[in-house]
């Protein structure tokens, strides 16, 4: 295949005169999952044979005056903003030199105290040391506790409205959640931990290991303790069934008490996202922040180059009028708005905009044997098309079949044949590139301009500040941060200018008969659609959980609690929108 030239590009861009309507440092509005942080580098060389890779995890945000507090898995650092759509990284080792382990503030916990900030990372050690700071903005850390004696992995801290402390904690497939109170001033343990809840994968299916559930060769983990506390209950969450798979996700106990008995919550998981892009929403942590709005933040999986090659997601979280926990994931990873007052209906965010390029041609200036260009617009993030180099010019041009109304562009770059020096963080990379638009693929304007961006953007999401009538998209290389031009995925969303698909009237659910935590579920494929919703719920004003069906139309639907009974309800969506929502079903269970 023949390469346009760089140049060729650039001067076909101004000879319409087009000023590109982004550049690095716009406002914005919206948010996109993945987060678009600049990740480190997995730092452990065993875990990045398959290929040096960015990898993070087990997220944990505070919000603290007046600003949010991003820390997770091995970043040799932390991020913080003012609202969530910019992120700044502050560089920061809080292992001390005797340590001599990879995880630095591996799965780590954070706490407010006072006009403080706290945090400590996992260990089974009892000399880990817990920090504070007054101005985190800035590295100004200082020791609260020299050596914390809880030795705790996955901890969680949680400050409840009497001033009394308590630390939550735990990581296996054997042993429970544990509880233990910390003592107010001297921030270590008082008496014997206490055994808190356990899984019970006979009876809740979305506990069961494997990608399919099928507990095949591990019992499932338990792991990523967080306590929040709302109008006098006590939330105690974790991640189960394991990091790698897409239905990682958080369930939930609640009780009168911080130590219990705690009572699993009827809908479970209450963070969970199987399907479309990014998937996996689990080992997390939730907080309320600006406008008294609730976010749960989580980890999303990848697992490709190694089991722990993951990323970090933010979901908006609710309380509803009977005090059920849940968060909203459907089209959780296209563009929603960033709220500027409480939002109490989670439908307000979601901008509409829809995909516009799934699985639509592509074209290349070239391919890695293996990496093909049709891996940039399949919705999975698993897999990528690479360019032969990473040269300034490779480019891949997605055809949106139509002229369509182009409102954003997410770019998703992926970690090929990186450097073997990059372990951990990695200071001083950036990328660069160029977005071109046409309606004819002969005539080009300048979209997007970040050839003069310094910084690392691995998922860069971009809102136009004016929306562009277009058909073709060119992404044009002009310096990579580590590899070669590698895309997971270039998502382009907006509105096409066709008709909504109908709406889907024969759904069919087969509930296990003999293990209900199961179902088969099938429905009539409508020829206009990109792909589907499936809803379902413990009740039909509780349909919380969704999942994000592309090219097929039916689903093994295996995250149910066996004898109860569930309700399902399926959309079908394209690039010009959302149908109308089928018929709810209900399914109950025979065992």
């Amino acid at each position: 295949m023949k390469i346009v030239p760089a140049f060729l590009l650039f001067i076909l861009s101004f000879a319409f005169n087009v000023t590109a309507q982004s550049i690095s440092g716009q406002t914005q509005s919206t948010y996109c999952n993945p987060m678009n942080l600049d990740y480190g580098f997995t730092p452990i060389p065993n875990f990045s044979e398959q290929g040096r890779h960015r990898a993070t995890a087990d997220p944990v945000i505070s919000y603290f005056q007046g600003k949010y507090y991003l820390f997770s898995t091995n970043q040799w650092g932390y991020w913080w903003s003012k609202d969530m759509l910019k992120w700044n990284f502050v560089s920061r080792r809080f292992l001390q030199p005797y340590h001599k382990v990879y995880d630095e503030l591996c799965a780590p916990a954070t706490i407010t105290l006072g006009d403080s900030l706290l945090v400590i990372g996992s260990t089974y050690a009892k000399d880990f040391t817990l920090w504070y700071s007054q101005k985190p903005e800035t590295d100004t850390w200082k020791e609260a506790v020299h050596a914390f004696t809880a030795g705790a992995w996955d901890p969680a801290f949680f400050l409840d409205d009497d001033n009394r402390l308590y630390l939550y904690h735990g990581s296996s497939n054997f042993y429970p959640m544990y509880g233990q109170e910390l003592d107010r001033k001297t921030l270590q343990p008082i008496g014997e931990r206490k055994d808190l809840i356990k899984l019970n994968d006979e009876v809740h299916g979305w506990e069961r290991f494997g990608e399919y559930q099928d507990n095949t060769f591990l019992k499932p983990f338990m792991e990523g303790a967080w306590m929040n506390k709302y109008k006098g209950k006590y939330y105690l969450q974790y991640g189960a069934p394991g990091t790698e798979f897409s239905a990682y996700g958080d369930g939930v106990y609640t009780s009168d008490h911080p130590m219990g008995p705690f009572t699993y919550q009827s809908h479970n998981p209450f963070s969970f996202k199987p399907g479309g892009f990014t998937r996996g929403a689990g080992h997390g942590a939730t907080f309320e922040g600006e406008f008294a709005n609730w976010w749960h933040v989580s980890t999303i999986t990848i697992a490709v180059k190694n089991s722990f090659e993951r990323r970090l997601g933010l979901w908006p979280t609710y309380f509803d009028k009977d005090g059920i926990l849940y968060t909203n994931t459907a089209y959780g990873d296209y563009p929603h708005r960033m709220p500027t007052k409480k939002v109490d209906v989670p439908s307000e965010l979601f901008t509409g905009w829809m995909l516009l390029n799934y699985n639509k041609p592509v074209r290349v200036s070239s391919s890695l044997p293996g990496y093909s260009a049709n891996f940039a617009v399949d919705e999975q993030m698993k897999t990528y098309w690479s360019a032969a180099s990473n040269k300034k010019g490779e480019f891949i041009e997605t055809d949106l079949g139509e002229v369509s109304t182009l409102k954003a562009l997410q770019i998703n770059y992926a970690d090929q044949d990186v450097d073997s020096s990059f372990l951990g963080k990695m200071n001083g990379i950036y990328h660069q590139y160029q977005v071109l638009g046409s309606k004819d693929g002969k005539n080009w304007q300048l979209i997007i301009d970040k050839s003069k961006n310094r910084t690392d953007i691995p998922h860069d999401y971009v809102e136009l500040q004016h929306s562009v009538e277009v058909r073709y998209l060119k992404l044009v290389n002009l310096h990579m941060a580590a590899g070669k031009f590698a895309i997971s995925g270039i998502r382009a969303f907006g509105f096409g200018h066709g008709s909504k698909p109908g709406t889907i009237k024969d759904l069919l659910v087969l509930r296990g008969e003999h293990d209900s935590r199961s179902a088969w579920i099938k429905w009539g494929h409508d020829p206009k659609a990109t792909g589907y919703v499936i809803y379902s719920g413990i009740a039909p004003d509780k349909m919380y959980t969704s999942v994000q069906v592309f090219g097929s139309n039916e689903y093994y639907f295996k995250s149910m609690d066996r004898g109860k009974t569930y309700y399902f309800q399926i959309e079908a969506f394209n690039e010009n929108g959302i149908g109308t929502r089928g018929p709810i079903i209900e399914s109950k269970s025979s065992l």
